[in-house]
This record gives structure tokens, sequence and C-alpha cells, in this order.
């Protein structure tokens, strides 16, 4: 069997359908039909069932699936044993967490590609966990997201500390006057705070469920930005990581508030594949970039 054949099959399924498969790979649809029966014909089974639309792999082509993405994986090390001293070609995939990502990625994709002119960067956003787990499909190279020091990776992943990031609860300015809060004392304004997903509106959910505390969501959306300015309005209060408070517009409209007993910090987490890939120097790079990035923040960022 060919490796292209897997990756035709692999793809499919990734994608759920044979022109997703096609665009993604930059094949005719004709070409990844072609491979995947190939692929079928090489082990005797029939992986797709066809009798629905879009084709889903059948209960054996969910099994050959899995093995299959840990081949290709292996191929990827294989090929990385002989070009990791070679500036990278090729695609390099990394996901980012949008806090990390508004920070650091128009710049460091710049560098990228002043550096690396033989090297395509493709960058994907989402929570931590959902990141980390494409890095454990090969479906990215690798992925900066933030956790607890105490995170625990799945089995053939790596990590390291790039730095340390302390969450600050904010408040439109001259609301909230006083030198220090506790939680029980503020919990019943409500907060601006992204969809379920996000870790720190998780670890948010876990402080006031230890004391019994409701949690009260006023607002919830993506971005950044858009939170910053919702709590700068009196909309609720905002949870997010000081270094992107001191970059905003709506800093000036903000306090920090004081909460004496939360006051969460969280690991800048870089995550790849235990063994080093082609685009390893790529991944270096992006990494060096952002512990930079969070280093020269105006209230400190501790390296680790």
């Amino acid at each position: 069997m060919k490796i292209d054949d897997i990756s035709a099959f692999v793809a499919v399924v990734r994608n759920q359908s044979v022109s997703a498969a096609a665009e993604a790979l930059g094949l005719t649809q004709s070409a990844i039909t072609r491979r995947v029966q190939n692929l079928e014909h090489a082990l005797g089974v029939e992986l797709l069932d066809r009798s629905v639309k879009p084709p889903k792999p059948s209960a054996m082509g969910r099994q050959v699936f899995d093995q299959a993405g840990k081949v290709l994986q292996e191929v990827d090390r294989l090929r990385g044993l002989v070009q990791v001293d070679h500036a990278p070609t090729g695609v390099f995939r990394i996901g980012v967490i949008q806090t990390i990502g508004d920070v650091v990625l128009l710049d460091t994709l710049q560098k990228l590609n002043r550096t690396f002119k033989d090297l395509h960067t493709e960058v994907s956003s989402g929570w931590g966990s959902q990141l980390v787990e494409r890095v454990a499909n090969a479906e990215i190279d690798a992925a900066v997201a933030l956790f607890p020091a105490t995170k625990v990776l799945p089995d053939g992943l790596s990590g390291r500390a790039l730095g340390r990031i302390e969450l600050v609860v904010v408040a439109k300015k001259d609301t909230m006057p006083k030198r220090s809060y506790k939680l029980r004392e503020i919990f019943g304004t409500g907060w601006v705070l992204n969809p379920d997903g996000c870790g720190f509106r998780a670890g948010l959910a876990r402080a006031l469920a230890e004391q019994g505390l409701s949690f009260k969501i006023n607002l919830e959306t993506f971005g950044t930005d858009l939170q910053l300015g919702l709590a700068a309005s009196d909309i609720g209060l905002g949870l997010m990581p000081r270094p992107i408070l001191e970059r905003s517009r709506h800093r000036s409209h903000l306090d920090i508030v004081n909460v004496s007993d939360f006051k969460p910090v969280l690991d800048i987490w870089l995550v790849q594949p235990l063994q080093p890939g082609p685009v390893q120097h790529a991944i270096d790079f992006f990494a060096q970039a952002v512990e930079h990035a969070f280093a020269e923040s105006p209230l400190k960022v501790v390296a680790r």
C-alpha cells in the first residue's frame, strides 16, 4: 500500500467529504477517490460506507483511520530524522489560542516568512484542549495554549513552558472603589466571558463552586477587545490576561479589581509530538517569538 493512498483516506475522514479532502491535499476529487479505492484494494476491505452522502467510514474504516493516523505520524518523524538540521520547507501547521494570537501572530508570521522563505504557515485557532487533540492526531504540528502547570498531556506529546500569565478581574473605572474584594462580594455583579469551553471561564466556575457561589453570566462572546469594551461599558466583570489588558485601547476606562481569594495564574505551553519533525526549526522559532513577546509585557510574565 502507498502512503499517498493512506493520506487520501485519512483526509476524507477528517474533512468528512471527498471534495474537502481534495481541496486540503490540492488534488482532484477523482484522484482522491482513486487513492481510497487503491487502499481498499490493498487491504481487501471497504473502508467507506458509500450508501450515505457524504460517505462515512465503516466500522472497519474507523479502526483503519485510527491506525493510519499513527502511520502518517511515524512517517513524518522518519522524514524529520534526516531533515531536522535543514531549513524547513512545505507547510507548517500551528495552532494558537486567540488570547496568545492577538499578541504575537501578526509580527511572528511576518518574521517566519522572512526567515523561512520556502515554508508556508497555516494557523488554526480554538480552545487549548482542542488544539492539543489536533496535535495528538497529527492534524497540526504544534500548539500554543494556556494551561495550569499541572496539565497532563496525552501520550506521545511533549510540552514546555514559555512563560506564565496572570489573569486579572476588570470592571468599569471607578465602579468598584475598594482596595480589595472577595469573590463572595462580587459574584452577583455577573461576568462578560468567552463561551463554554474556555479555560479561564472553567477556572472561575470552579473557584465559585468551591465557595458555594452561583456563576452569573451577563454576556458571553468571543474576542478579548469586545469583552474589555463591554466591561468598560459596565455590562459585567471581565477576566483577562494582564498583558492583553495592558495593550487594550479600553485600558484607561477599566480598573483591575483586587480579588484576594481569586488570583489565577496560567502557564503558556508549547505542545508538540515527542519526536522532532521536519518543521522543528519553525516550531522553535515560533516558541521563541511567543516567549519574547510576553517577556516584554509591561506587567510581567514570569519566565520559567
